[in-house]
């Protein structure tokens, strides 16, 4: 791992000279490639530089502890090189996620889809509790929801909904909310007081750009339609929606959230992009997920990952066994804990398969 680090520090060093280069200032185009590049190492650099202190620190010590004779200067030195190993440790731990294989999806903007299941109207009233809830959590993280589209229900809730997250590593907060959400409380429709289970299917997906994903015009068709809102509300008076198909995945997306049909456009295949990629992705990772199933998946919908139980104000992710009694305060967007949780299973677990290859 050291002689692997040493090359990256080699690859840094020269990346810093790089980017102070006015002939490579000069390339715009190289220049942000080489600063990119430059910013992604950083990290790894900085808790090199620090693995780098707390060893030398620790030789220094050890040739000290070997000449003193002071009984308490070696009381004292031995406390030392008992913390600088366990900093030498805790810092090789760091390095070893550091170099882990980066999810080059982390950094981008999300496409959320949220869909009712199995319950009905309680089922689109669950939807729409957890679109509230990731509208909450953007606004505490200064990331961006826009709604792309919506299918409402008379009593509030939703059937289905696409909207964009935008903002710096959105996709690495929100990727392991894909899967099946089941609720189990008292539906508002409910008159008995009785506890139903439904579920809702949320999917995140990674918005592509149009060098990332082809869209040939000949395998889509365009259609163009008025559109409407739950209960006859919200009508636009021009025919603005737009309804994009693709023939060789039999995807379909829609966009009608915006007056202007162009914006509408623009999103709709915003939309298409993310789930053709997605739905190309999920071909490859079959085969690999039959002989591998991972604990903490981000791409399984049918995997039930999370039960939001509301008489026991518990919440359990069902991947990492863990309990959160905060109900409320998780429905109100309070959710970084989970996420934190999940993210640092993943990392543990890849780690894990890092060191049997």
């Amino acid at each position: 791992m050291i002689e692997k680090l040493k090359a990256i520090k080699d690859k840094f060093d020269l990346l810093t000279q790089d980017i102070s280069n006015p002939d490579i200032i000069a390339d715009n185009k190289l220049w942000q490639q080489k600063v990119k590049e430059h910013s992604n190492l950083q990290p790894l650099m900085e808790e090199y530089d620090k693995y780098v202190k707390f060893d030398k620190d620790l030789h220094d010590a050890n040739e000290l502890l070997e000449s003193e004779t002071d009984e308490e200067m070696r009381e004292m030195l031995k406390e030392e090189i008992k913390s600088l190993k366990d900093s030498l440790e805790k810092s090789e731990e760091n390095l070893k996620l550091l170099l882990l294989p980066k999810d080059e999806n982390d950094t981008k903007n999300v496409i959320l889809e949220i869909r009712g299941g199995a319950g009905g109207e309680e089922s689109a009233l669950f939807a729409h509790s957890l679109l509230r809830m990731y509208q909450m959590y953007c606004d505490n993280h200064k990331f961006k929801m826009e709604i792309l589209n919506i299918e409402e229900t008379e009593l509030g809730g939703v059937k289905e909904v696409q909207a964009l997250i935008k903002g710096k590593n959105a996709y690495a907060r929100f990727k392991y909310e894909s899967g099946v959400h089941r609720v189990q409380r008292v539906p508002e429709t409910e008159s008995q007081g009785r506890v139903h289970t439904s579920t809702v299917t949320v999917a995140i997906l990674p918005e592509m750009e149009d060098a990332e994903v082809q869209i040939d015009e000949k395998d889509i068709r365009i259609d163009i339609f008025r559109s409407s809102g739950a209960g006859g509300q919200k009508v636009n008076k021009t025919d603005s929606a737009i309804r994009i198909t693709h023939f060789p995945t039999g995807i379909v997306v829609s966009c009608q959230d915006e007056r202007s049909q162009t914006q509408n456009k623009e999103k709709a295949f915003a939309m298409l992009r993310a789930k053709v990629y997605d739905y190309y992705q999920q071909q490859k990772e079959a085969e690999y997920k039959q002989n591998r199933k991972s604990q903490v998946g981000t791409g399984d919908r049918s995997e039930r990952i999370r039960t939001y139980n509301f008489p026991q104000g518990r919440v359990t992710d069902h991947r990492i066994g863990l309990s959160l009694y905060n109900i409320d305060s998780f429905m109100d967007g309070n959710i970084d804990e989970m996420i934190d949780a999940l993210t640092l299973a993943d990392q543990q677990r890849k780690l894990a398969e890092s060191t049997e290859n």
